[in-house]
């Protein structure tokens, strides 16, 4: 079962896209919905506009004053004329292109050092190479890569006696006698046409002849939807255009699909049939509460697609037939303030994750199709056991679940079909190695015993594993290639527990390399976090990361409250009027770690990304004497302004997030803490901030804002740097090695923070 998450400021999982640019790596275990589309895009003038040139002098963004006043406090936002919706206001451009300048200039003598950093990131990678292949069907699916190409290929390959049944031990015939493999879709050759190109979305038809792809191809997050024949890629009827990538089959000949309303809310699910104008599709379902977002997926059984709509607080389910889609929807899960649920199917019978402010980490229960008001508890709520979702298959229901601050899978055998439904007992727990690690069950067979997940720790390469639920027997089928000489035991890894100033222990995750950290406070540090929307930011590997544990850096990631990873309590205590626990356990941890010579203030660089870059705004504020440098990306730093506006994307439903400060009590809460808000006239560390013009989730206004009025005032002599994309959104670049190239511009700045650029390399000052 995939249950989304619906965030603004986050990335999506839909998470990948976001935190594989940033430098914590790719979580596996949360999904975050990728989806989210933006009212306007950048123009092809502005778009000539993104070459800068370097200029040796800061920028200064003129005053233009902007008085906001509520419950008699008055606010003056000196920057405000910087936010242009349309994206093309020459003055704006013209200010970004001078800040993006001013950074090239200030990083160009540390070019060289960048150069070396990138190919020793791409040396790493394994440029050719291919996915593990997944069985659906008669075919093995995968994704293929080639040397040289930023993009996958998606391809596939009949399997010889598909009517066997599947084992953990099959693997892909690939030889000369082997069925050909077959290039359904060639991301490279779509991508030749844009700056930027993702796939949201890529659903085969049930018959396997027909694959539905979404595509986005300027970071903005409107996705234009095509069917095509998988065998001769022929195009099947005409594009679906500006839609989310919410996207499912109905049948072997309709699509069901999400658009969202003018604030990019999404709001009604569609039923298209493919010989039809998308003018004639029949709305299915239209969400008219804006504190409320819609999700759609299909049942691992295939018989029913389930339609969510969902706050940060209540969710409710509808499901659809897929085989009798022209019957509309009905009601699963009612629609209860303060109960959240996620549905799934199997046999006559669906089976529900059940939250409330009682049942804090969820329930199993289950009912008959028939009779969806009769439930069975299968598992109770319990205090110290979280259930995050839930895959099912005909014999067997895994629980993704969370205990201690680490998820684990557990497996429970199920009834005969026909039998009756009782609580669940004797779960089997599948077993892993790392102190500290991330997993996530991947798409599997429904009518297998086969479950297969992805697992990844700080050290250990990303991993597929198929696991017999029968005989407990798991085979690793793909681990990440890493190029080099890589050896995993190099590296060790920790959980370490920092105290809260309430005394709550907060968990830190650690990795270093154990032949050249010393812990003695002279190692160089890299501390992360994140800390909103209940995600869990599960430790995990990142290829590029290598290049600061293998200069003697130690990285580790706080796990604030305001995130998952201990339980929705976790959450509940560092979001709304709590909201400042997050940031005083990001302080805490870092004084942990000074306190037990992990590192110094002198050697200590932080860094977050949306609302992570709220954390590290609102740290650097409170202490800005504890940290040697800090990297914010896309952060969400003018936290009262944007929330006060209903008119910018998303805003309503994330004042259960947030606060609503139209209420006094939270809006004077907010504005003590948001970072734009809260600049003083201190010293501040070496800081780089980054932001995507085409940004849909955090406008990249505000992270320009926050650079402007943070010039002015600041007291110090420290690098403050600001680079916009003006070709990305809130992912950043999409291409793969356009990644690494980000990732060996923020590793340059990092060390040239920490002094750190080796004296070969010029502009070590």
């Amino acid at each position: 079962m995939q249950q989304t998450i619906f965030c603004r400021r986050v990335t999506l999982g839909g998470l990948f896209y976001l935190f594989n640019s940033l430098v914590v790596g790719t979580p596996v275990h949360q999904h975050i919905a990728s989806t989210l589309p933006v009212r306007n895009s950048l123009s092809p003038a502005t778009a000539m506009t993104s070459q800068s040139q370097p200029q040796s002098s800061p920028p200064v963004a003129k005053k233009v004053e902007h008085v906001m006043e509520m419950f008699g406090d008055v606010r003056v936002d000196n920057y405000y004329w910087l936010r242009d919706d349309s994206r093309s206001n020459p003055e704006v451009i013209s200010y970004l292109r001078q800040e993006n300048g001013y950074t090239d200039a200030m990083m160009s003598g540390s070019k060289q050092f960048e150069s070396e950093l990138f190919t020793e990131m791409r040396g790493r990678i394994k440029e050719d190479d291919i996915s593990a292949p997944k069985r659906k069907g008669p075919y093995y699916y995968y994704e293929r890569t080639l040397e040289g190409k930023e993009y996958v290929q998606h391809c596939r390959r009949l399997i010889p006696n598909s009517d066997v049944p599947p084992s953990v031990n099959d693997t892909m015939s690939t030889g000369p006698d082997a069925p050909p493999e077959h290039i359904i879709l060639d991301e490279n050759v779509k991508a030749q046409e844009h700056e930027y190109y993702r796939i949201g979305a890529f659903k085969m038809s049930p018959n396997h002849k027909l694959v539905a792809y979404a595509e986005d191809s300027k970071g903005d997050e409107i996705y234009t939807v095509y069917v095509i024949d998988a065998e001769t890629r022929a195009r099947v009827g005409k594009p679906l255009t500006r839609v989310t990538s919410y996207l499912e089959w109905a049948g072997n000949d309709a699509l069901v699909y999400i658009t969202m309303d003018e604030t990019l809310r999404p709001d009604k699910v569609w039923l298209h049939k493919l010989d039809s104008e998308q003018s004639s599709d029949s709305c299915l379902y239209h969400e008219k509460d804006d504190m409320f977002s819609l999700d759609l997926y299909a049942s691992e059984s295939e018989k029913f697609l389930f339609i969510a709509s969902e706050s940060k607080t209540t969710r409710f389910v509808s499901y659809l037939d897929a085989s009798k889609p022209e019957d509309g929807l009905k009601v699963l899960t009612p629609r209860i303030h303060g109960i959240d649920t996620a549905a799934s199917h199997r046999g006559n019978h669906f089976f529900i994750t059940r939250r409330s402010d009682k049942f804090f980490n969820s329930e199993l229960v289950a009912c008959p199709v028939d009779n969806t008001s009769a439930t069975t508890v299968l598992i109770p709520h319990r205090e110290s056991v979280k259930i995050q979702g839930i895959e099912l298959f005909r014999d067997h229901i895994v629980l993704d679940e969370r205990e201690n601050g680490l998820p684990k899978l557990t497996i429970y055998r199920l009834p005969a079909v026909e039998a009756p439904l009782t609580s669940l007992k004797g779960g089997q727990a599948v077993e892993f190695i790392d102190t500290v690690y991330s997993v996530e069950p991947s798409e599997s067979q429904f009518s297998s015993s086969i479950l297969r997940f992805s697992y990844t720790s700080l050290r250990t390469p990303h991993s597929v594993y198929d696991y017999d639920m029968n005989t407990g027997v798991s085979v690793l089928k793909k681990i990440e290639n890493v190029l080099g000489g890589f050896n995993s035991s190099n590296y060790v890894t920790e959980r370490k527990w920092a105290t809260a100033s309430d005394g709550t222990q907060i968990p830190i995750s650690i990795v270093y390399r154990k032949d050249l950290v010393k812990l003695d406070g002279s190692d160089p540090f890299l501390l992360y976090g994140y800390g909103s929307y209940e995600i869990c930011i599960d430790p995990s590997f990142k290829l590029s990361r290598l290049s600061l544990l293998d200069r003697g850096f130690i990285f580790a990631i706080a796990h604030v409250r305001g995130g998952g990873e201990m339980g929705r309590q976790w959450y509940e205590n560092g979001k709304l009027l709590k909201k400042k626990n997050t940031f005083t356990d990001f302080i805490a941890s870092a004084e942990f770690l000074i306190e037990n010579n992990y590192c110094t203030k002198e050697k200590l660089v932080i860094n977050g990304g949306s609302a992570g870059g709220l954390l590290l705004g609102a740290v650097l504020n409170m202490r800005p004497d504890l940290f040697k440098g800090a990297v914010l990306q896309v952060p969400f730093v003018d936290v009262v302004t944007t929330m006060l506006d209903p008119t910018i994307p998303l805003t309503t439903s994330e004042w259960e997030e947030w606060g609503d400060p139209r209420k006094e009590e939270f809006y004077f809460y907010m504005k003590s803490y948001s970072p734009v808000d809260n600049i003083m006239a201190l010293n501040y560390p070496n800081i780089l901030v980054t932001a995507g013009l085409n940004d849909p989730r955090v406008m990249y206004s505000e992270p320009a804002k926050f650079v402007a009025k943070l010039r002015a005032m600041k007291t110090d002599g420290n690098l403050l740097l600001f680079k916009c994309e003006f070709g990305a959104g809130h992912f950043s670049k999409s291409g793969r090695f356009e990644k690494l190239k980000e990732d060996a511009f923020t590793y340059a700045f990092i060390m040239k923070a920490l002094n750190m650029i080796p004296a070969s390399a010029p502009g070590n000052n």
